[in-house]
């Protein structure tokens, strides 16, 4: 769910209200996450920030790219959805943990795994919804008469042990937004 980049970039602004310059990093090469970038360009500039877009070709930039975000003056970071970011997640957690930089991901994994909050749309409720489709094929239903559902529960998750090993502190107003905090 790419179109949720501009919600995530709304709780970073409300937990850290003082910041002015939020990182993407992004695979290169991507028209989708480009055509994305642009529209998150313009939730971010409606909040009061820049977004600076930082590209990498493959997993061997991520480190440059992380150290290019931290000397550029970023304050933040985000990430949108992608296989490329699920599949070097300990790398970008690791990275972000590195440079000491707040950071929202897309999914609640990426919390569980130390990093610092996620927006994204409730996996377990999706498969559950799934499973009805399934149920549905084998009492006969067509797949193809099947309505596309898209994903109708999010969670948003806080780490606060990542919190506090980057040293900030999240307001308490955002933490009883969350649906899930890790102590």
């Amino acid at each position: 769910a790419p179109e949720l980049n501009g919600k995530r970039l709304e709780l970073l602004k409300e937990t850290f209200p003082k910041i002015t310059r939020v990182g993407l990093i992004r695979r290169a090469g991507s028209p989708r996450l480009e055509q994305g970038f642009k529209e998150d360009e313009t939730v971010a500039k409606g909040l009061g920030f820049r977004l600076q877009s930082i590209l990498v070709k493959g997993a061997d930039d991520l480190e440059s790219a992380f150290n290019a975000a931290k000397s550029a003056g970023v304050q933040a970071l985000t990430f949108p959805p992608s296989t490329f970011l699920s599949t070097n997640r300990t790398r970008f957690i690791e990275l972000t943990a590195k440079i000491r930089l707040p950071a929202i991901y897309p999914g609640t994994a990426y919390v569980e795994a130390g990093g610092l909050m996620s927006y994204g749309p409730d996996i377990s409720n999706n498969w559950r919804r799934a499973a009805g489709y399934v149920d549905k094929i084998l009492k006969g239903a067509k797949a193809a008469d099947l309505p596309v559902q898209q994903p109708m529960r999010f969670e948003f998750v806080v780490n606060l042990k990542t919190a506090k090993q980057i040293g900030v502190t999240i307001p308490p107003n955002v933490l009883v937004r969350a649906d899930k905090v890790i102590r």
